[in-house]
C-alpha cells in the first residue's frame, strides 16, 4: 500500500508541476490580452499599473509574486491531502493499523504545515493590501488636490457624485477584490489541471445510450459545470448595473445626513425638521428600492449556484458505485474521487461563483476610473493667465463671465502696489465674489492676465472662514504648518483681535468651527493673518458679523501691522471706503469703474 500511494503521490506531484507551468503561461497570456483588449483590463492597470512599475519599486511585484508562491503550496498540499484521504480510508476499509496510525502521523505533519501556511498567507496579503491602499490613496488624493480638481469638479457638465466614497470606500475595495480575484483565479487554474490529471486516473469508461465515453468522470465534470457557468453568467450580469446604482445610492444617502448634521441649527432656526426628513427619506427609499432589485436577482443567482454545488456532491458518488460495489476500488478511490471532483467542480465554479463579487469590482473599476477622468476634466478647464508678482497685483484685460455666458466683468485693466487697498462694491449678484474667485485662478469662466503673490504669500478671508479639524494651532495658522515654538505668536495675535479667552485653549482638539460663533471665526481669521503675514489678502465680506467699530479697529490693525500688504476688500458697507485707498465698482453688466480714494 505504502509503495503505491507514495508512487501515485510523486504522479499527482509531477501533474502538479505540469498544472503550475500551464497556468503561469496562460494565466500571463490571459492578464496580457485582458489589459491591451478590454475595458476593465486597461481600468485595471490604469489605477494598478504604476504600482507595480518596477521603475518606481520592485517591492510589490516580489510581494504579489510571494502570495503567488503561497497560493501554489496550498494546492500541492490539497494534492497531498487529497492522496492522505486514499490511503486513509483504504486502511480503515482493509483495517491496516500500522498504515492506520502511520497516516496519522503524515496528517498531523500536513496540519501543522497548512495551520503555519494559513497564518502567514493571512499576513502577507493584508500586509500587501494595506501598503497597496496607502499608495493609492495618497495618489487618488494628490489626484484630487492637483489643479483645485477638488473644488473646480463642481463646474463639469457632470460632477462626479460622492468623491469621499470613492477615495476612502471604493479603493479599498479595489485593492481587496484585485487580490482576491486574482490569486484566487491562479488557484482555481492549477486546481483544475492538477485534479483533472488526479481525476483522469480514477475515472473509468462509461456507456451512455449504447456509446461508451472513455474517462467519463472527467468529462462530465467539465460539461456539467460550463452548462452550469453560462446559466449563471446569463443570471448575473444585471449584478454589475445594481452594484454601481447600490454605491451611488448609499454614498447619496449618507451625504444627505452628513449635511443635516452640519447644518443642524439654520435648519432648527427655520423649522425644517419635515423637509429635510422628507428628503432624507426620498433618498433612503431610493436606496432600498435598488436594494430589493439586488436581494431578488441575488435569490436567482446564489439559488442556482447552491442548487448546483449540492447535487456536485453526490454526483461522483454515483458514477463510482457501481465501480467500489463490483470491487474494482477500494473505499479510498472513491474518497479520492469525490474530492478530486470537489476540487474540480470547484475550480471550475470559480468564476461562476465568483461573478457577484467581480460585478461589485468591475462597478469599482467604473467608479474609480471614472474619478480619475473627472479630476483630469477639472484640472484642465480654463482659467485666468495667473502670474507671479511679488507685492503687487496687475489685471490686464480681464474677462469674467457667468456659466451661462453672461459677461460679469469685461477687459477689467487694474494696477496695484504695496501698501494700498481696493474696496470693490456692486449690487446683489453683480460679480463680486466671482471676480474674487477668478482672481484665485478658481473660476473656469475667466480669460485675462492675473499677476499677483503665489502661495502663501496671498490669503483669501472668505465670509465664513475655514476652519480646519484639530486643535486651535492648527486652525489659527492654517494654511502654514503650527509648530508650538509660534505659540507667543499666536497668542499675541489672538489678543490683538479681542479672543484673549482663547489664548489657553491652543492644544485643546475639537471642530472650532461649531464652538466659535460667525464673528469670533472671523476674528480668529484676522488672527491668521496677522500670522502668516502674506503679501496680498482678499477679504469677501469678512466682518460682516462685526459691528463697525471692530471691523475698523481689525482693518486698522493691519494696516499698522503689515503697512505692505495689499488688501483687496467686498462689501456693502460704506463705512469701508475710508479704509481702502481705491473704490472698483461694478454693475454685473460687463461695465465697471475705478475711483482713488
Amino acid at each position: 500500500m505504502d509503495m503505491n500511494w507514495h508512487q501515485a503521490l510523486q504522479q499527482s506531484l509531477s501533474w502538479l508541476a505540469i498544472a503550475t507551468g500551464i497556468t503561469f503561461i496562460g494565466f500571463a497570456v490571459c492578464a496580457i490580452v485582458a489589459v491591451r483588449h478590454t475595458q476593465w483590463g486597461r481600468q485595471f492597470w490604469r489605477l494598478a499599473g504604476p504600482y507595480f512599475n518596477v521603475r518606481r519599486s520592485w517591492r510589490p511585484l516580489l510581494a504579489f509574486a510571494l502570495l503567488l508562491v503561497l497560493t501554489l503550496f496550498a494546492v500541492r498540499l490539497e494534492v497531498l491531502f487529497s492522496f492522505w484521504y486514499n490511503g486513509f480510508y483504504s486502511a480503515l476499509q482493509g483495517l491496516d493499523q500500522t498504515a492506520f496510525w502511520y497516516l496519522l502521523g503524515v496528517f498531523a505533519v500536513l496540519a501543522a504545515i497548512h495551520v503555519l501556511r494559513a497564518l502567514f498567507n493571512f499576513y502577507v496579503t493584508q500586509a500587501f493590501n494595506i501598503h497597496w491602499r496607502v499608495w493609492l490613496t495618497e495618489r487618488l488624493t494628490a489626484d484630487w488636490m492637483r489643479g483645485d480638481a477638488y473644488y473646480r469638479g463642481q463646474f463639469l457638465p457632470e460632477p462626479v457624485d460622492n468623491p469621499d466614497q470613492r477615495i476612502e470606500l471604493d479603493i479599498n475595495a479595489f485593492v481587496t477584490g484585485s487580490v482576491s480575484l486574482a490569486l484566487g483565479a491562479v488557484s482555481a487554474l492549477v486546481s483544475l489541471v492538477a485534479f483533472t490529471g488526479i481525476l483522469w486516473g480514477l475515472s473509468a469508461p462509461l456507456t451512455v445510450a449504447g456509446l461508451e465515453v472513455p474517462r467519463a468522470m472527467v468529462f462530465a465534470v467539465y460539461l456539467y459545470v460550463l452548462v452550469a457557468t453560462w446559466i449563471a453568467f446569463r443570471l448575473g450580469q444585471p449584478l454589475i448595473r445594481l452594484n454601481f446604482l447600490n454605491e451611488k445610492l448609499t454614498a447619496n444617502f449618507r451625504y444627505a445626513l452628513m449635511r443635516l448634521r452640519e447644518n443642524a441649527e439654520n435648519i432648527a432656526f427655520y423649522q425644517g425638521a419635515q423637509v429635510e426628513r422628507g428628503t432624507l427619506l426620498g433618498r433612503f427609499f431610493a436606496l432600498i428600492g435598488n436594494a430589493w432589485a439586488l436581494v431578488f436577482r441575488n435569490l436567482k443567482f446564489s439559488g442556482f449556484n447552491l442548487a448546483i454545488s449540492q447535487v456536485a456532491v453526490v454526483f461522483p458518488f454515483i458514477l463510482q458505485a457501481p465501480r467500489f460495489f463490483s470491487g474494482a476500488i477500494k473505499l479510498g478511490d472513491v474518497m479520492q474521487t469525490s474530492q478530486a471532483f470537489g476540487q474540480v467542480q470547484d475550480s471550475l465554479s470559480f468564476f461562476r461563483e465568483s461573478y457577484d463579487t467581480f460585478a461589485s469590482y468591475r462597478a469599482t473599476l467604473d467608479r474609480l476610473t471614472g474619478f480619475l477622468d473627472a479630476n483630469a476634466q477639472a484640472a484642465a478647464l480654463p482659467s485666468a493667465d495667473s502670474q507671479n508678482l511679488a507685492g503687487a497685483m496687475a489685471i490686464s484685460g480681464l474677462q469674467v463671465r457667468r456659466p451661462d455666458g453672461h459677461a460679469l466683468i469685461a477687459n477689467l485693466d487694474l494696477d496695484l502696489h504695496a501698501g494700498q487697498a481696493l474696496l470693490i462694491k456692486g449690487p446683489s449678484g453683480s460679480g463680486k465674489t466671482t471676480l474674487l474667485r477668478a482672481l484665485a485662478g478658481l473660476w473656469p469662466y475667466a480669460e485675462g492676465t492675473v499677476g499677483r503673490p503665489q502661495g502663501h504669500q496671498a490669503l483669501f478671508l472668505a465670509q465664513r472662514p475655514y476652519l480646519p479639524l484639530g486643535d486651535l494651532r492648527t486652525a489659527i495658522a492654517y494654511p502654514a504648518d503650527a509648530p508650538p515654538a509660534q505659540d507667543a505668536r499666536m497668542q499675541q495675535a489672538l489678543r490683538q483681535v479681542q479672543l484673549a479667552h482663547l489664548c489657553g485653549r491652543l492644544d485643546e482638539r475639537c471642530d472650532w468651527s461649531r464652538i466659535l460663533s460667525v464673528g469670533e471665526q472671523q476674528r480668529l481669521a484676522f488672527a491668521r493673518v496677522l500670522l502668516n503675514q502674506p503679501q496680498v489678502v482678499f477679504l469677501d465680506e469678512s466682518t460682516s458679523a462685526m459691528d463697525e467699530g471692530l471691523e475698523h479697529a481689525l482693518y486698522s490693525l493691519l494696516r499698522n501691522e503689515m503697512p505692505q500688504a495689499l488688501l483687496v476688500s467686498v462689501g456693502h458697507r460704506n463705512t469701508l471706503a475710508a479704509l481702502h485707498t481705491h473704490l472698483l465698482e461694478v454693475d454685473g453688466q460687463g461695465g465697471w469703474n475705478t475711483v482713488v480714494l
